[in-house]
C-alpha cells in the first residue's frame, strides 16, 4: 500500500512513506503489549494528565495541526481548525468523565437473594483502529480518547492519503508524556492488517470506513471471535416539512450537505421536501449551492474546497453520469470550478426514481439529491427506504411533531432543526449497513471493556 501526501488543490505529491516491515510491525505489537501490562494499572489521575496535556498541545498548536489536514485532504482551513478543536474537546471530555463512566456498579439484588454483586469495567488490551481520511484527527480522537482512558492501548492504521496527519497524532501523545506503545501509528499493508486482526494479542477492532471495508474487517474479526465496532457509510435524509422556516432550513441544508466539502458520513445527502414547499426550497437551495466559491482551501474567501483526491472527484462524476443516464435531472450550478485540482462542480440531482441505480448510493462530495414527498408520512417512508441507517434530521416549526417523527426514522441518530452532527457528549453510531457499535459519550468508552461481575455471597447462603 502506498502512503503519500498529495495536495488535492494542486494534485502534487509532497511526501511519501514506506510500508512498515513485518519485523517492525511485530516490534510495535510487542511494545504495545508491554505498555498495556503497566498502563492498565495506572491510576485515572495519571491517564487524565496525559490526555489533558494532549488536548492543550492541540489547541496551542492548532494552526500547525490544521495546516496538515488542509494539505493532505483539502478541507477548508477554517474547518481544519474546527476539527482540531473538536478533537481536543473529545480528549478533554474523556479525561474529565472516564472515571465516572467506568466506576464499579453495584447491582440491586432480586427478592430473596443474598450477596453483593458488583460489575467492574476492565480494559481488554491492544485495540486496532482502522480509520478514514475525511476527519484525520477527529476519527483518531474518538478511538484514542475513551480507550486510552479505559486502560487499553491502541494501534492505528490510518488512511493512506493522510500519513503526515497520522504521524502527527502519534507524536502528539508522545509529546504529552504517553509511554511508548500507548498509541502507535503503523503504515501497514492490507495483508499486515489481516495478520493483526488474527494476532491473539490484539483484542478488538474499531473501523470507520466504507461498507465494503467494514464487511471484510468484520468478517475477519468474527472469524477470530473478537469484538468489533463498525462505523460505515450513510445516505442521511434531511426532511423539510411544510411548516419549516424555508430560508433558515436552506442554509442549514447547505451546511449539512457541504460541511467538510460534502465528504462526511452524516452529511445531508438526501433532502426530502414536502410537495407544497418543494419548488420554493429547491430554487433557493440551487441558488445557495451556486454561491459557493471554489479555490485554495487555505484562503478565507474559499467556500468550496477540492475533494480529497482526483479519484474521489472522478468517482463522483461517474455517479452523477449514472444518475442522468437513468432518467434523473442533473443540474450543475455556480461558476466553473478550477480545471486543475480535485474539484467537482456543485451539483443537484432531482427526479431520482427508485429504480435508478443511484437511488441508494452514497454521494461523497458536493452533490445533493432532492426528493419530493407528498406529505410527512411519505417523507418518513422515503427516508427509511435505504439500506443505510446512520443519521438524519427533520426541520419543522412543530417541535413535538418533529420529535415524534424522529422516533420513526430507522437510524442511529436523528436531529430536529439541525443537520446530524457530532459532539463529545453525544453517542454516535448507526444501524443497518451503516454499521454497529457506538463511539463518543458514555457509550464510546463501554465498547472495549470487560464488564466483569464480582459477586460476594455469604458462605452459609442457601444454594
Amino acid at each position: 500500500m502506498s502512503y503519500a501526501s498529495t495536495n488535492p488543490f494542486t494534485n502534487r505529491t509532497v511526501a511519501t512513506f514506506r510500508d512498515i516491515t513485518d519485523h517492525e510491525l511485530d516490534n510495535v505489537v510487542v511494545q504495545a503489549q508491554s505498555t498495556f501490562e503497566s498502563w492498565k494499572n495506572v491510576p485515572f489521575a495519571e491517564r487524565t494528565h496525559v490526555m489533558k496535556r494532549a488536548a492543550v498541545l492541540l489547541r496551542d498548536n492548532a494552526r500547525e495541526y490544521a495546516h496538515l489536514l488542509t494539505l493532505e485532504m483539502g478541507k477548508l482551513f477554517s474547518e481544519s481548525l474546527g476539527e482540531v478543536e473538536l478533537s481536543a474537546s473529545i480528549l478533554e471530555y474523556y479525561a474529565d468523565n472516564a472515571e465516572t463512566f467506568l466506576a464499579p456498579r453495584t447491582l440491586p439484588s432480586a427478592p430473596g437473594e443474598t450477596g453483593n454483586a458488583v460489575v467492574h469495567s476492565e480494559p481488554l488490551g491492544i485495540l486496532l483502529g482502522i480509520q478514514p481520511w475525511n476527519f484525520p484527527y477527529y476519527q483518531l480522537a474518538r478511538v484514542a480518547g475513551p480507550n486510552l482512558m479505559a486502560g487499553n492501548v491502541v494501534i492505528v492504521k490510518h488512511a493512506s492519503i493522510v500519513p503526515q496527519s497520522a504521524a502527527a497524532f502519534e507524536k502528539l501523545f508522545l509529546d504529552a508524556g504517553a509511554p511508548k506503545g500507548l498509541y502507535s501509528n503503523v503504515y501497514a499493508t492490507k495483508e499486515q492488517i489481516s495478520s493483526l486482526i488474527d494476532d491473539p494479542r490484539v483484542r478488538g477492532v474499531a473501523l470507520t470506513g466504507s461498507e465494503q471495508a467494514g464487511a471484510i474487517v468484520a468478517a475477519r474479526a468474527g472469524k477470530n471471535l473478537k469484538k468489533s465496532t463498525m462505523e460505515l457509510g450513510g445516505t442521511d435524509a434531511l426532511i423539510v416539512l411544510a411548516d419549516a422556516d424555508i430560508d433558515k432550513t436552506v442554509q442549514w441544508a447547505l451546511w449539512g450537505r457541504m460541511n467538510n466539502g460534502g465528504q462526511c458520513c452524516v452529511a445531508s445527502k438526501r433532502i426530502i421536501v414536502e410537495e407544497s414547499v418543494a419548488d420554493e426550497f429547491t430554487a433557493k437551495f440551487l441558488d445557495a449551492m451556486a454561491g459557493l466559491n471554489a479555490g485554495d482551501p487555505l484562503l478565507v474567501t474559499t467556500t468550496l474546497p477540492p475533494m480529497s483526491s482526483q479519484s474521489a472527484a472522478d468517482n463522483l462524476r461517474a455517479q452523477s453520469k449514472i444518475a442522468r443516464e437513468h432518467g434523473a435531472i442533473v443540474t450543475e450550478v455556480g461558476a466553473p470550478v478550477p480545471s486543475s485540482g480535485a474539484f467537482m462542480q456543485p451539483t443537484v440531482i432531482t427526479e431520482v426514481s427508485s429504480d435508478n441505480p443511484v437511488y441508494d448510493m452514497e454521494f461523497f462530495g458536493p452533490v445533493a439529491l432532492i426528493f419530493r414527498a407528498a406529505d410527512a408520512e411519505d417523507a418518513v417512508r422515503i427516508a427509511n427506504d435505504s439500506s443505510y441507517g446512520l443519521g438524519g434530521s427533520i426541520f419543522t416549526a412543530d417541535i413535538e411533531r418533529g420529535q415524534a417523527l424522529a422516533q420513526r426514522i430507522d437510524t442511529g441518530m436523528v436531529f430536529v432543526n439541525h443537520p446530524t452532527w457530532t459532539r463529545a457528549d453525544l453517542p454516535f453510531g448507526g444501524v443497518k449497513k451503516s454499521g454497529y457499535g457506538h463511539e463518543l459519550s458514555s457509550s464510546g468508552i463501554e465498547e472495549f471493556v470487560n464488564k466483569k461481575l464480582i459477586n460476594t455471597v455469604p458462605i452459609d447462603a442457601p444454594a
